[in-house]
Order: C-alpha cells, then sequence, then structure tokens
C-alpha cells in the first residue's frame, strides 16, 4: 500500500518562499493498492495534482473519502481534471448532512454560477454520492471504517485496511475545549493499533486557547492520541496556513523527541512525501 500527499495544509491554500519544502494546498492524500483503483481522502486544492498524476488515456474510474465538506477539504474538486473527460467516473464517499440536504444536493449548490462557470453536474464525467456515518464498507478489496469525530459539523475519520496493513485518517479533529486529553470511542475505534495516522495538528499549545472552538487541535494532542492507541506512525497533517516550513521543521523536532524511545514514530506531512506499507 503506498500512501502520497498531495496537499497537506487546513484553512486555506497558501503560497511564499517560507512555504515551499512542505507546500501550500491543501489537504488531499494519495492511496495506491495494487490490483484496486484509485482511491483518495478528501478533495482539497491538493485533489488537482491527484488528477494530474491519474490522467491517461483510459476514462478515470476511482474513489473519495470525504471527512466533511468545507472548502478546504472540497475546492479541488472542480480542478480535479479526470472528470471533465467523458467515461470518468468519481464515487464520493462523504458524511450524512444533518440538515437534511442530500450530498448531490450541497455540492450542486457549492459549484454553480455566479461562484463557479459551472454546474457539477454539467461535467462530461459521472460523480456519484454516498451518505456515510458510522459504517463499514468494502470498497475493492479494502475495508473501510467510517466514524463521526468531533469539529464543526458533520465530519468522518476513515480507517482504511488491506490485508493487514492500516490507515487512517483523522484530518480535523476538535480537542477537548478546555484543552485536556480524551478521545471519543468514534475516534480511538479507529485509530486503535493503525499502522499509519494521518491526523490534525493544527495548534500549537500556546495557540490552543484562542482558538479551542475552532474545531482542530494541537501537534500535542494528536501525539498523545496516537501513543494511547498504540499507531506505528504518526503522520502530522492539516497545517496552519500561517506556519512556515521552519516553524514546522521546530514542531516536528519537538514531536519527535516527547515520542522517542517509546511512541510512535512520527512524521510532518509534505507535499510529495510517499510512505510505503509493504
Amino acid at each position: 500500500m503506498q500512501v502520497t500527499f498531495h496537499g497537506v495544509r487546513g484553512s486555506t491554500p497558501c503560497h511564499g518562499e517560507d512555504t515551499q519544502r512542505y507546500g501550500g494546498n491543501t489537504s488531499c492524500v494519495g492511496i495506491r493498492v495494487p490490483g484496486e483503483l484509485p482511491l483518495m481522502f478528501d478533495l482539497g486544492t491538493g485533489a488537482r495534482y491527484f488528477g494530474v498524476e491519474h490522467s491517461g488515456s483510459q476514462p478515470f474510474r476511482g474513489t473519495c473519502l470525504l471527512s466533511h465538506l468545507h472548502w478546504d477539504h472540497t475546492q479541488g474538486l472542480p480542478f480535479f481534471s479526470p472528470i471533465l473527460s467523458a467515461g470518468a467516473e468519481l464515487d464520493i464517499y462523504a458524511p450524512q448532512q444533518d440538515d437534511g440536504r442530500s450530498l448531490e444536493q450541497v455540492f450542486e449548490e457549492m459549484i454553480c454560477p455566479p461562484m463557479f462557470p459551472l454546474r457539477i453536474s454539467q461535467f462530461a464525467g459521472t460523480v456519484r454520492y454516498h451518505e456515510l456515518a458510522d459504517d463499514d464498507i468494502q470498497i475493492g478489496a479494502m475495508t473501510v471504517r467510517s466514524r463521526l469525530v468531533p469539529h464543526l459539523g458533520p465530519t468522518l475519520g476513515y480507517r482504511l485496511e488491506w490485508k493487514g496493513r492500516s490507515v487512517v485518517y483523522i484530518s480535523d479533529h476538535q480537542q477537548p475545549h478546555d484543552g485536556s486529553f480524551t478521545l471519543t470511542e468514534g475516534a480511538r475505534e479507529l485509530a486503535q493499533g493503525a499502522d499509519l495516522l494521518i491526523h490534525d495538528s493544527q495548534y500549537t499549545m500556546s495557540e490552543f486557547p484562542a482558538k479551542n472552538n475552532w474545531g482542530h487541535c494541537t501537534v500535542d494532542y494528536a501525539l498523545w492520541l496516537a501513543g494511547e492507541c498504540n499507531v506505528r506512525t504518526l503522520a502530522l497533517f492539516h497545517h496552519d496556513p500561517s506556519r512556515t516550513d521552519d516553524a514546522l521543521d521546530e514542531l516536528h523536532r519537538g514531536a519527535v523527541g516527547d515520542s522517542e524511545g517509546e511512541g510512535p514514530t512520527v512524521v510532518a506531512a509534505y507535499e510529495g512525501l510517499t510512505i510505503e506499507l509493504p
């Protein structure tokens, strides 16, 4: 199983000389499994690069496991070039909305004039929508577990398993507002014993009190959760758009030092990083 990061930022894309090493695109992670159709987590602006990677002579067929419908996780969909071709098929799995609207209705209202020149239904390829909550499904030979996790609005984390290997994706995760370290049973069920946990790490402990209801968590919380759930490798993810490359280096060094000897292996996700799970 091969995991490649195409977008690692949260909230909004960013650009500048001080963000080039980690990249400025928002959340999108590609998964390659031998013999299976391509799969990605989220449709942030990084989805454009996942699309370039999968453009070819044959129409695209693949799947997106979408954590939630905030802009930074969906704004790459209109620029996902494979669905501009006839015969392309994209299945989007995403959380059921709590306002009664279907996923198709939400996307039709999101991608339409005057915000965008076309409606998503006018694209040449076919997009199908599948609503999830706390579910277990099969996509080809891959087993997918979805669980609702605390954020702002309906939000899912995912656990993908194939031949004894597991990748967990919890991109946006609200740490308890008081800054304490506890987790829901759903989040624990996803992360327990994972080979790779890709997890929200947007804030520092000093930043969190001013943003404790913004739907995210600290690097310290992500590190604690990974240790609590016996995760093998933790990928720090959903970096704050204001975080420079040097600042991310410093956060990564601190997390590695905190976990040294007894915790998980810690990496700071950057665009182009590929992790192999043999």
